[in-house]
């Protein structure tokens, strides 16, 4: 507690005085007419801004040792600023510089919406005009920018002024985006937590009018965690995943005392601390620790070494175009499906005339849904005793067969792989999906427009082994009757062969429910390939140059792009997540089962689609020009061609126009990019020792599925 005399020392630099304490509102008129924001007479008082709103609203009274203080303070106010007779004319306004009024221009605070209460319902009541009583205002953290930082467009949402996110490091400046810097007193966590809530203006308005406003995030440097008593490094696991301090930490102490709660998964590399919403208000922060992972280079290259100021950059961007990050990427490609389709929304009771829950159609809503027996992973509850096989529904991981290679195609000198651009991605869009439980169906009739999983014989198809079958992953022709996915089987239908389901589990209630999510992250894709000079106005030869060096023309961009690309692989892969760790057994639940976006079917619909899409274009290549892949691995697919260039093999019309419906260059979803080139010679040697030139390619090992 500071003594009287320092609290005097203080506010002497501010004025000299005595009076009475005057009422709540004239307190805060004096300090709005001396230019001081809250802050800064919060930091004089040795107080917090939200002590001093407190004093100005009525809701609480200063104590000695500041009640003297505060009351020498405002009798120098009151004889400086006095306040006007109804009758006096108001004289000409004291101007206030331009950092005062940003600091204190906080947003008026909005009424908590009913509990289920549906935004459009507000939206749809006339506006009066109201002017905003001083108690509504907001207290804001200090605010500075950085020199040489742009400020970025005005905040769309008036409630959180300084963005979504801010990097904490250790002197206590907490980066934000658009160059702002907050200045952050608190000393350990749950003085940040109630920093974040009470003064940061830090957050991000929902998605949907339906869904809930992001929390806000604060990812801490190395030197912040050391600073607020946390472990520079967390060691002693198996796995990273795993990480989180024991129970009896002391900053997992500290929270339990001031009545915070934790997620289940503990205080790891993201943490998740709350209070149980009152009143439909939320109370949560979101945290991540640098220095333990939390930023996986495989996802954010070279961020996690970036400077706080660019690392919020980074970040920022992310949380404008996708979502403010809530964990992986693939957590939060997760997340941010059910962001842009909460699960309910609130209708009004006819009878009570009172606003309740209710399902939000086109969701998956709150229920837990079993898969069928074959949908599931062989480890799965529903698996356990079922002997009538599984559905195999995964990407390509197909080679040629080294012996159907021509004289023509091995004396060509270069290999070129070509990746579609999340692939995934594409074949999310306008994909009718099962919204409702499985019912099983035993030989019914097929049809392309039902969402299901059916057991078929296709072993009777054959087709050029120079191409991957469609129907299987690894490119082999079926042996006999197994489980596919709809969109595999329409494409048979489309091939012009017969299919005759033996039995279905099929799902009555469809929608298109991931066609948000695509929508998203594809302007999110391309906005951020623009930014990195690569535009779909650009002809092949400008796109293939500009692809060449975008990684150079801004690390922190093209850390956005690889963090997006792995969002979209992750986010489907989330949809079936394995159980982990060693003691799990089979049978056994797992946590992943607990939440409603736990879909296999949903994941399965996705990669049959995408591996269905990538075996048309090699189809239409081949018919075109004669030439087929030598190698397959997800959506990555190599060529033998005659030049260092995919312009020496791609095929294009008479006019110069990329031939429809094969591979042609682009920045949309779906279209091609160069994976790498290699000599020929190369990808031969590794096709006769049976590894596909398509992982290679790159120079390193592929990447598989994140969260499976």
């Amino acid at each position: 507690m500071p003594s009287q005399e320092e609290l005097f020392d203080a506010v002497d630099a501010l004025l000299e005085g005595e009076l009475r304490l005057p009422s709540p509102a004239e307190r805060a008129r004096l300090r709005e007419a001396a230019g001081v924001t809250q802050a800064r007479l919060a930091a004089a008082l040795k107080s917090t801004p939200q002590t001093v709103k407190n004093w100005e609203n009525g809701r609480s009274e200063p104590r000695p040792p500041r009640l003297q203080a505060y009351l020498r303070l405002l009798d120098g106010w009151a004889e400086r600023y006095p306040a006007l007779a109804a009758s006096e004319s108001a004289p000409a306004p004291v101007p206030v510089p331009a950092p005062v009024l940003e600091a204190f221009a906080g947003p008026v605070e909005q009424p908590t919406e009913p509990a289920g209460h549906a935004m459009a319902t507000i939206i749809a009541a006339p506006d009066p005009v109201v002017k905003a009583p001083l108690e509504a205002v907001r207290p804001r953290a200090t605010s500075r920018r950085l020199a040489g930082k742009a400020a970025g467009q005005p905040t769309v949402d008036p409630r959180f002024p300084h963005g979504p996110l801010a990097v904490l490091d250790g002197d206590g400046s907490a980066y934000g985006v658009d160059g702002i810097v907050l200045d952050c007193p608190a000393a350990n966590i749950p003085e940040l937590v109630e920093w974040t809530l009470k003064e940061s203006g830090l957050g991000a308005p929902r998605l949907n009018r339906n869904g809930k406003d992001s929390d806000p995030l604060i990812v801490l440097t190395a030197a912040a965690a050391v600073r607020l008593g946390l472990p520079e490094l967390l060691e002693g696991h198996e796995q990273r995943r795993s990480l989180r301090l024991e129970d009896d930490h002391p900053v997992c102490k500290q929270l339990a005392k001031a009545k915070w709660k934790l997620t289940q998964r503990g205080f790891g590399p993201w943490a998740r601390v709350y209070r149980p919403a009152q009143a439909g208000q939320r109370q949560c922060v979101q945290l991540a620790i640098l220095s333990w992972d939390a930023l996986d280079a495989r996802a954010w290259p070279g961020v996690a070494d970036m400077e706080p100021a660019d690392i919020a950059r980074v970040l920022g961007t992310y949380a404008a175009r996708v979502i403010t990050p809530r964990g992986s990427t693939a957590t939060s490609g997760l997340e941010l499906m059910t962001a842009l389709r909460p699960p309910t929304r609130a209708v009004k009771n006819e009878t009570t005339g009172a606003w309740e829950s209710a399902y939000n159609p086109g969701s998956l809503g709150t229920e837990l849904m079993d898969p069928a027996p074959p949908e599931a992973p062989q480890e799965h509850p529903v698996a356990q005793g079922w002997s009538g096989g599984f559905l195999d529904e995964e990407a390509y991981q197909w080679v040629r067969d080294p012996q159907l290679l021509s004289d023509e195609e091995c004396l060509r000198p270069y290999a070129i792989g070509l990746d579609l651009n999340t692939a995934f991605l594409a074949a999310a869009a306008r994909l009718v999906v099962g919204l409702s439980a499985p019912d099983h169906f035993h030989a019914p009739k097929f049809n392309k427009k039902i969402p299901g999983s059916w057991l078929v014989d296709l072993s009777g198809i054959e087709l050029d082994p120079r191409l991957p079958s469609p129907f299987t992953p690894s490119g082999q022709r079926p042996t006999g009757p197994a489980w596919y996915q709809t969109h595999t089987l329409a494409y048979a239908q489309e091939l012009g062969f017969d299919v005759a389901p033996i039995e279905a589990f099929l799902r009555r209630e469809t929608g298109a429910y991931l066609d948000p999510w695509h929508d998203r992250l594809k302007t999110a894709y391309m906005d951020t390939l623009a930014d990195l000079g690569v535009t779909a106005e650009l002809d092949d030869r400008q796109f293939l140059a500009a692809m060449e060096q975008h990684k150079q023309v801004d690390p922190g961009m093209a850390a956005v792009l690889a963090a997006i690309k792995a969002t979209v692989k992750g986010g489907v892969g989330k949809l079936r997540e394995r159980p982990q760790g060693r003691h799990y057994r089979d049978g056994e639940r797992w946590p992943a089962l607990e939440r409603p976006t736990w879909r296999p079917d949903i994941r399965a619909a996705v990669i049959s689609k995408a591996r269905v899409n990538m075996h048309r274009k090699m189809a239409n290549t081949a018919k075109a020009t004669g030439q087929y892949p030598l190698g397959v691995l997800s959506d990555c697919v190599v060529y033998a061609s005659s030049g260092p260039s995919p312009l020496d093999f791609l095929p294009y019309t008479t006019s110069g126009k990329p031939l429809p419906g094969a591979f042609r260059l682009g920045t949309t979803p779906g279209l091609a990019k160069v994976e790498g080139i290699q000599e020929m010679a190369w990808a031969v040697d590794l096709m006769e020792k049976g590894l596909n030139p398509a992982r290679h390619i790159k120079g390193g090992d592929a990447v598989t599925d994140e969260g499976e």
